[in-house]
């Protein structure tokens, strides 16, 4: 058996093994890493030779390395990535290459339905009644949509919320608000079986899977690099940010918003932390807009989102997908009964 990973910005890695016993056998790892002293590649192999067939990636890591002492050096990968290559070879660990991606165009919804939706997708997902999907938000009425743990009167101006007219909906996933007015974010969810990701920390799952959009952004022309946590940042500055959400049924949602063309002014008047990070990047002139894929790409927001899913489309197998009839249906349920909620969307003050 074998099996492959490539660790983001680093080197790949293989192995070829067997399983005699319930425990691994006769493991050979290689790879185009870099390695000293020579001889810690045998130490690996060791390390990894009778260990159970069904332990998990982080087991195998905190084997290797308690087999290898400090003068070891291992470049452009480490001993997590040899865990996660070890689960690919025994079919625990799933890699791009082994799915075929749903891929759903924008279609047009009232943003507070893209949110139920991100619960929706995912635990299909899980559950094996859709595969992994893509899919690209677009949006007709403007709405902030705050992170699962944020404060609603440390984000929000209510009085500035009412003046322009927008809401406030509460997301499944971590992270900062997105203020959203239609056509001002690029904006996609990612949802993906557990396996995807298995083996690798939060922190690394972010990078992981972030990897294809910087290729996308390449394509445009962006030089796009991952900011850990959770952002996405070009020459000029952050461009975007990411969330996350896993799934105990089995699957993880991962979003990303881009700012296309977003108006600072209004933003600063709702969100009161959109004025403190305004006023850090010198922003205080009533005139001013946030338009880093707009300015940097001379691009119509509708030209980058094809130009996205043609990336996507290149480098992994797809088929074209949309909503059915049920996950609207659900959705709109989940819009009802919790995303409008007060008791949802207050659950932190």
């Amino acid at each position: 058996m074998r099996g492959e990973y490539k660790v983001p910005g680093g080197k790949l890695v293989a192995v070829d093994i067997d399983v005699e016993g319930g425990r691994l056998a006769r493991v050979a790892v290689s790879g185009d890493f870099f390695l000293e002293p020579d001889s810690a590649l045998e130490d690996i192999d060791a390390a990894l030779t009778g260990m159970p067939a069904d332990a998990n990636a982080d087991q195998l890591a905190q084997a290797i390395s308690g087999a290898l002492d400090d003068r070891v050096s291992m470049v452009g990968f480490g001993p997590d990535a040899v865990g996660i290559a070890v689960r690919r070879a025994l079919g625990k660990a799933t890699g791009w290459g082994d799915h075929t991606f749903d891929l759903i165009p924008p279609v047009v919804l009232d943003p507070a339905m893209h949110v139920a939706l991100d619960e929706v997708i995912p635990q299909e997902v899980a559950a094996g009644e859709r595969p992994p999907t893509l899919r690209f938000w677009d949006w007709d009425s403007p709405l902030v949509v705050i992170g699962s743990f944020q404060s609603v009167k440390n984000e929000i101006d209510a009085e500035g919320a009412r003046r322009h007219g927008i809401g406030v909906v509460r997301r499944i996933s971590g992270g900062g608000a997105m203020f959203m007015e239609p056509g001002n974010c690029i904006t996609y969810s990612l949802a993906v079986p557990t396996s995807l990701v298995e083996g690798l920390s939060f922190e690394r799952s972010y990078a992981f899977l972030d990897e294809w959009v910087m290729g996308a952004l390449a394509d445009i022309g962006v030089n796009a690099r991952y900011v850990p946590l959770n952002d996405i940042a070009s020459d000029q500055g952050k461009i975007a940010g990411a969330a996350q959400k896993r799934f105990a049924a089995g699957a993880v949602l991962h979003h990303v918003t881009m700012a296309y063309d977003i108006d600072a002014d209004k933003m600063m008047d709702v969100l009161r932390i959109g004025r403190e990070k305004m006023s850090d990047k010198g922003t205080k002139s009533a005139a001013k807009r946030v338009d880093p894929m707009r300015s940097q790409t001379g691009m119509a927001r509708a030209d980058i989102l094809t130009a996205f899913a043609a990336h996507f489309r290149a480098h992994y197998a797809t088929r074209d997908s949309t909503y059915t009839d049920a996950e609207l249906a659900r959705a709109r349920e989940l819009v009802e009964t919790k995303f409008s909620n007060p008791d949802w969307t207050f659950r932190v003050p």
